[in-house]
């Protein structure tokens, strides 16, 4: 199954924010507000601006599992997102990507490893995972490891030029 056709509201109420993005290298990345993580959507909005005329997109999903990081309503996350990082990729719903309310979308995403071998549950916020443009789930990257990193664009790139 493609993970294009997993069903996922927008952040604004839109209701299928992933099938709006079939065709494109999307990179969906778990986010949240008040973690030390946070500012990874600075180069996440970077990658946005830069690969979005090729056919990319990067999809963040708030959640609020870890340590409550991401408490705010829809109206309060949007908010933060374009007023302190300048934000202009898709937020979509909040959800949880562990546990008996795993939300489709990441049932699929946590049945891929990353570069060591993990597969399974969310480990943090900002675990970020690339899609193909045919909704095949191609790579996951750990918490850590910054949307600009080498890898990470490496990944994209090789996807875009598919």
């Amino acid at each position: 199954m493609s993970v294009y056709d997993a069903k996922i509201a927008g952040l604004s109420g839109a209701n299928d924010l992933l099938s709006l993005l079939k065709g494109k290298v999307t990179l969906v990345v778990n986010v949240a507000s008040k973690c030390g993580l946070t500012p990874q959507y600075t180069a996440l909005e970077a990658l946005q601006k830069e690969y979005s005329a090729q056919g990319f997109s990067v999809v963040g999903v708030p959640c609020n599992q870890f340590m409550g990081q991401e408490p705010g309503t829809a109206s309060e996350i949007e908010t933060f997102c374009s007023t302190t990082f300048g934000v202009t990729f898709p937020l979509s719903e909040k959800v949880d990507t562990n546990g008996d309310n795993r939300h489709e979308l990441y049932k699929q995403l946590t049945l891929t490893a990353d570069s060591e071998g993990y597969v399974g549950d969310i480990r943090w916020n900002f675990e970020k995972f690339l899609v193909s443009r045919d909704g095949e789930v191609v790579t996951r990257f750990k918490p850590q490891a910054t949307p600009d990193a080498p890898e990470v664009v490496a990944a994209i790139k090789d996807q875009l030029a598919k």
